[in-house]
């Protein structure tokens, strides 16, 4: 066997857990093969170039293998070989989630307590009774 549909063999090379998710993303037109957007019976060869997505991660891969059978991670990464520009930019990507600051951490308040809710109420009515103007 020298060649192999794309979606089984990213399927075999565990860049997707299912071939129906790795037929969804080159759907999607998130995977390339030499260049030119694929469908999911492209075939790859070993020497191919495939670039694809992997959420936001971008990844560029050479095929060294074919193989249409999922085994364990040591004989699936046998199956390409990440260049190093993909790598450089990866690992770019990853320290620039770690350093980015987490939305969540610059609010200072989060949810009223029911403390807080009554002394809203009363700065806000000042023991008024009702909204209205006369006073």
């Amino acid at each position: 066997m020298d060649r192999l549909r794309i979606d089984k063999w990213l399927w075999a090379a565990r860049f997707y857990k299912t071939r129906a998710l790795a037929v969804e993303e080159i759907d999607k037109g998130r995977v390339q093969i030499n260049g030119l957007v694929a469908k999911p019976a492209r075939e790859v060869k070993p020497g191919d170039t495939v670039q694809l997505r992997q959420g936001s991660v971008q990844r560029t891969v050479v095929v060294r293998g074919i193989s249409a059978q999922r085994g364990p991670a040591s004989v699936a990464q046998a199956l390409y070989e990440e260049t190093p520009e993909s790598i450089a930019e990866r690992e770019r990507a990853a320290e620039q989630r770690r350093l980015a600051p987490e939305p969540a951490l610059t609010l200072t308040h989060g949810r009223p307590t029911k403390r807080d809710r009554r002394e809203l109420g009363k700065a806000r009515w000042n023991g008024r009774w009702s909204a209205s103007i006369d006073e």
